[in-house]
């Protein structure tokens, strides 16, 4: 008998915890706090929607393209990850679609709470989450499709959700344009992510970038897509008289490069789940202190 018939008749707490995976909440949360800094709007009198906000952006959102992940992807899991809630038995039945499905309408509820564009913002993100995994798009399947899915669902999205909550309404363009600037670095972040199952990828007829472009070539392009956008908004950062804020991106910038010459060049090539893990640990949280630089360099512009 399959493993979702296990003999469990209701889920385990932990494993519904599990399915939801609170690690990866931080991505979201961090670009949706980019956000209310770059409107430039106290956060006094709106503590309450804040805590909404975040409660959407990570638990909610978050929660949701995880949950729906782990149901789409449980046959795969079931081979490679058999501990995993689903496969395991943990989460029994199809817990884990219902769990997908009612975190769904869930997050819609409280967006419909926080205002049209927040509402909007929460749609796009949940459409993507979904067409992520579920066929019969499942954009998972090409690098290109699913990382660019991942990068606005993770950092767009709730950077401009942030922003739109403090306003009440539209942010102006400069702050679209950073979060479009920082969700097309977060490409290659996700391809970074990707080394770690090069294999598998390929029995499974996965696409992702390390497959598509080879080891060399997938590492390199990880590298220039994470500086490419940043580079942009040094420049843009000086165009809107922000000088101290670029000087300061472009010193994050600079540790970045070295930090990936490095990785490069010592070991990735020869051991790239090493290599990838190094820079995703030592490098990215520099890429992530960038975004909030941004955003305290866009408030008060209009």
């Amino acid at each position: 008998m399959s493993q979702l018939l296990l003999t469990h008749a209701r889920p385990q707490p932990a494993a519904m915890l599990e399915v939801l995976k609170p690690i990866t909440w931080f991505p979201p949360i961090w670009a949706f706090l980019c956000g209310l800094v770059s409107s430039g709007v106290p956060a006094s009198g709106h503590m309450g929607d804040i805590v909404l906000g975040v409660l959407l952006c990570g638990p909610l959102v978050c929660g949701t393209s995880q949950a729906v992940n782990d149901w789409f992807d449980r046959h795969v899991d079931a081979i490679n990850e058999p501990h995993r809630p689903i496969p395991s038995g943990r989460l029994p039945g199809d817990w884990g679609l219902r769990i997908a499905i009612g975190w769904t309408l869930l997050s819609f509820a409280v967006a419909a709470l926080l205002g049209q564009m927040v509402f909007a913002a929460t749609l796009v993100g949940m459409a993507l989450a979904w067409a992520y995994s579920a066929p019969p798009l499942r954009l998972k399947r090409d690098g290109w499709f699913g990382n660019a899915a991942v990068g606005a669902c993770y950092e767009g999205l709730p950077w401009i959700t942030g922003a739109a909550l403090m306003l009440g309404g539209q942010p102006n363009w400069r702050v679209f344009a950073a979060a479009v600037l920082y969700s097309l670095g977060c490409h290659g972040i996700m391809t970074l992510n990707d080394f770690k199952s090069i294999e598998g990828d390929r029995l499974m007829g996965v696409a992702s970038i390390p497959v598509q472009m080879g080891v060399r070539a997938s590492a390199w392009f990880a590298c220039v897509i994470m500086l490419a956008p940043q580079l942009i908004m040094i420049t843009l950062l000086a165009v809107w008289h922000r000088p101290w804020h670029g000087l300061c991106v472009a010193a994050l910038v600079l540790v970045q490069l070295a930090l990936m010459l490095r990785f490069l060049a010592k070991g990735f090539l020869a051991d790239p789940k090493r290599g990838a893990l190094y820079y995703s640990g030592f490098g990215v949280p520099f890429y992530v202190l960038g975004m909030l630089v941004a955003a305290l360099a866009l408030r008060g512009l209009t």
